[in-house]
């Protein structure tokens, strides 16, 4: 969907106009419910609405206006009023109407919301308008989505235009994060995908991808072991980001890429597998934050770094009981295949931390259905050894409506990991603290370096219902956290 921006005195057509709370207009709607002979205040009146944020009432045709519709939207206290609330109620007005048959809508946030404010609004409306109907052809026109455009009022057009440049690239992002973890796992396979990153050389970054014989040379047994029962090769895509002064240390960020997980010989149950091709979701937010870096191009030197490999059950498949030896030299024995996303990430976290000497380290995965039960699908949990970067994901967590909550890591966890058979084994204590135990597992491969892992199993795939941002599948949960982490902390 195009974003424009423009100012109030070129409004033409539909519009979307702004109520605060207890059904107080703004002055664009008191305008309009003038000039209708009070239409907007009786259908406020024969309605439940009374503009907390997120709510919308569409009045269709109302007399003495050239509109076809007017879409009253919430935004609750005018003195509480924030871009993320902003962002969310253009998002609700842009759900409302995307099938309506209506083209384009005027969404009047002059005299309302500053130029972040506009820009934030435009990242809402593109985030609701995505839709992944590649497959789907035999959609009726009534089922197609009819909005194309949505033009964003604001008092300073060109600060506007500024603020969009920013925030379309991190759309950008939300949308290529969603596609990848969308598609059908015989379309993105691991070679696919490091094909499809490639392309991203377009948008200004450099890639770099590693197939399995420059991973067997490097020891990482670990990662290829994951692989070796997929007919697919499994590959690693380096992706840079050179925007920050010449030599300053990177921002490093690392995500799993199981395109398909079967579980291996430790196969999973067959209902809810097919979900399991959404188990790249750590990648997708990796790709989609470099995507909205480059995008914006952000001043800042950031490397994202993803594992790309497919957990099938053959007759080379790896076993319960095997034993292999990772990049750093550690020795793992295997005793559930499934647990196989902690086994990439560990090989890939220890070549790309001694390789890149970064700042910092953040990885992302759909680690363990343990996370789900604890935090269900509205936070991701996040791990580390650093208090400052907990601190700052929280913070930006909060800002960009990706919301983190700190689990906790000790050596009172650490043995619960321990084994007779080899230094560390891939699973837990049985069915205790699994979340924490997969941590405590890729802790070992950080080498003290300041780390983070999130884990966003509950909030990759499937989304909230009630949130207009998120009506896909694949959410793309990821990008706008780590794109605000980015910007409030490391950029000069």
């Amino acid at each position: 969907m195009k974003i424009e921006f423009a100012s109030a005195d070129s409004v033409s057509g539909s519009q979307a106009v702004p109520v605060f709370a207890d059904s107080t207009f703004s002055a664009a709607a008191k305008a309009i419910d003038d000039a209708s002979g009070g239409a907007l205040s009786r259908a406020v009146a024969a309605s439940r609405f009374t503009g907390k944020p997120g709510q919308t009432l569409e009045v269709l045709a109302p007399a003495g206006t050239n509109a076809d519709r007017v879409v009253l939207f919430g935004l609750g206290k005018q003195a509480e009023l924030k871009a993320s609330v902003i962002e969310k109620s253009a998002a609700a007005v842009t759900s409302k109407i995307l099938l309506s048959g209506e083209t384009s809508i005027t969404m009047r946030l002059d005299g309302v919301a500053d130029a972040e404010g506009a820009g934030r609004a435009g990242l809402g409306a593109r985030m609701a308008a995505y839709r992944f109907d590649e497959y789907r052809t035999k959609l009726t026109d009534d089922k197609k989505p009819s909005l194309s455009g949505m033009t964003i009022t604001a008092d300073n057009v060109a600060a506007a235009n500024t603020a969009w440049d920013s925030w379309g690239a991190v759309a950008a992002g939300v949308d290529m994060a969603r596609e990848v973890t969308n598609l059908p796992p015989n379309v993105l396979n691991p070679e696919t995908y490091a094909k499809k990153i490639e392309g991203m050389s377009e948008h200004g970054l450099e890639i770099e991808i590693l197939d399995e014989a420059a991973m067997a040379e490097l020891g990482m047994d670990m990662l290829l072991g994951v692989g070796q029962g997929s007919e697919h090769e499994s590959h690693i895509a380096i992706m840079k980001w050179n925007g920050g002064a010449e030599g300053e240390a990177p921002l490093l960020f690392v995500g799993k890429g199981l395109t398909f997980d079967s579980g291996g010989i430790s196969l999973k149950p067959g209902a809810g597998m097919d979900e399991m091709k959404g188990d790249m979701g750590g990648s997708a937010a990796v790709v989609g934050l470099m995507r909205a870096l480059a995008g914006r191009k952000a001043n800042v030197n950031a490397i994202g770094i993803v594992g790309l490999v497919e957990n099938m059950p053959d007759g080379n498949a790896q076993r319960p009981g095997d034993v292999v030896r990772s990049m750093s030299g550690q020795t793992v024995e295997i005793l559930n295949t499934d647990a196989e996303g902690r086994l990439v990430l560990g090989d890939v976290l220890w070549y790309a931390q001694g390789r890149f000497e970064p700042k910092l380290i953040i990885d992302l995965a759909t680690l363990t259905g343990a996370m789900l039960i604890a935090l269900g699908n509205s936070r991701a949990g996040i791990f580390s050894n650093d208090d400052t970067i907990a601190e700052q994901l929280f913070a930006a967590g909060n800002a960009s409506d990706e919301p983190v909550w700190r689990m906790p890591l000790g050596a009172d966890y650490e043995k619960h990991i321990e084994t007779k058979n080899a230094d560390i084994k891939n699973v837990g204590e049985g069915r205790l603290a699994g979340s924490i135990s997969a941590a405590e597992f890729l802790k070992c491969f950080v080498n003290e370096r300041p780390w983070c892992h999130i884990d966003i199993a509950g909030t990759a795939m499937g989304g909230m219902k009630d949130d207009p941002r998120q009506p896909s599948w694949g959410t793309g949960w990821g990008v706008r956290i780590l794109d605000r982490f980015v910007r409030d902390n490391y950029e000069g």
